[in-house]
């Protein structure tokens, strides 16, 4: 069948009483069958499904329609084939009447949780709006493309987060990666995105982002255990008693995190890199990971270690690009368990822009794994125009 009669078909289905006309259909087509047959095999006893089935598709109003329809059918069946005075019909009729009445209860409930849904859908795209504002194509001599897969068909957003922010002199680009799942890992990413973006209004330093977040994190983390009751009987915590929920807290949760920053008449990157993956460097046809020179813990995990955050710093000529990206891309598996080699595919794909990469790369991830990532997945490719 052609895109376009598959996409008519699905239209049609969707229109208002084309379902219900469908359903009707099976029912007269049972009692004309039951009407008009001289066999001995009588096939009355299957108009019930007409709305058993019915309700799996069609709300209650239409079911009950249907219902409405079934049981004049199935007494005039009965009459037809002389079971109507036998002893098992007021038995098989109250079974219809049963199975009915539970068909119409059936799509109350399946219509009130496809409302909930949508409901939850549409907050989903509301906070996806929030938290993941859209990246501009253009943003100082950069040129930008983003990509993002939920793990979750249903979710449009989840522990992966990217942002830009402008300062006074520099434009900085990060992409971090929550560990853990859920509204938990919502809740944290919403924490790193807004003490990204308030950062760069005041003017922390890439050198001094990467504590600031941390701190923000931990901070965040001990308030989301205290009020959840976990906060040692309800009494205030002390020092020590809040250092002890903060470890027990971000053994729960933590964000790895790479940070680029671009300054104005510069011809170099600068990245903080805070247990993520490496950024790739893509220049003329060579693809380079741009490894941190020196370890650092992930953010929330920072009073592991105290000492002032490494930034490296690389040559960016014009035209150069970055690939930022998740490990979601990179730990994607296929059906015989090899990870995804994206350093590889990339460089398939060099001699295009940052808009067809990023989408050749999209495409090629899921069909490496055959089909949805069980990992959310980020990418954005930067590039350097002047």
């Amino acid at each position: 069948m052609s895109t376009t009669g598959s996409a008519t078909s699905s239209s049609l289905w969707h229109r208002p009483y084309v379902k219900l006309a469908i359903a009707l259909l099976c029912l007269a087509v049972l009692l004309s069958i039951e009407l008009l047959t001289n066999t001995d095999i009588r096939i009355g006893g299957l108009m019930v499904a007409v709305p058993a089935l019915s309700a799996t598709f069609l709300p209650p109003g239409q079911v009950l329609f249907v219902v409405l329809l079934t049981l004049p059918s199935v007494y005039l069946a009965a009459i037809n084939n002389h079971t109507l005075d036998t002893k098992p019909f007021p038995v098989s009729f109250a079974t219809v009447v049963l199975i009915s009445i539970a068909s119409v209860v059936t799509a109350t409930v399946r219509q009130r949780r496809e409302r909930e849904l949508a409901q939850s859908r549409w907050a989903a795209a509301v906070m996806q709006d929030l938290l993941l504002r859209p990246l501009p194509c253009r943003l100082g001599p950069l040129s930008i493309s983003s990509v993002y897969i939920a793990a979750q068909e249903e979710a449009n957003i989840g522990g992966d987060v990217y942002a830009a922010a402008v300062t006074a002199r520099s434009v900085r680009l990060m992409v971090g990666d929550v560990e853990g799942k859920g509204l938990g890992a919502v809740e944290a990413a919403g924490y790193l995105l807004s003490a990204f973006r308030q950062a760069a209004r005041n003017g922390t330093t890439l050198a001094e982002l990467p504590d600031v977040l941390d701190r923000r994190l931990r901070d965040e983390f001990v308030d989301a255990q205290a009020t959840s009751g976990d906060a040692l009987d309800g009494d205030a915590l002390d020092g020590d008693a809040l250092d002890s929920v903060s470890r027990r807290r971000v053994m729960e949760g933590f964000v790895t995190a790479v940070i680029v920053e671009f300054r104005e008449g510069e011809d170099v990157v600068r990245i903080a890199n805070r247990g993520h993956p490496p950024p790739l460097l893509i220049r003329q046809g060579d693809v380079l990971p741009l490894d941190p020179i020196e370890f650092a813990p992930p953010l929330g995990l920072g009073d592991l270690r105290a000492d002032e955050h490494h930034v490296d710093t690389y040559e960016l000529a014009v035209g150069d690009r970055l690939l930022l990206y998740t490990d979601g891309v990179i730990e994607a598996r296929d059906a015989a368990g090899h990870f995804y080699p994206l350093a590889d595919r990339v460089a398939r794909w060099t001699d295009r822009d940052s808009a067809e990469m990023i989408d050749a790369i999209r495409s090629d991830l899921l069909r490496h794994v055959g089909a949805r990532p069980t990992d959310d997945v980020a990418m954005v490719a930067v590039q350097r125009m002047v």
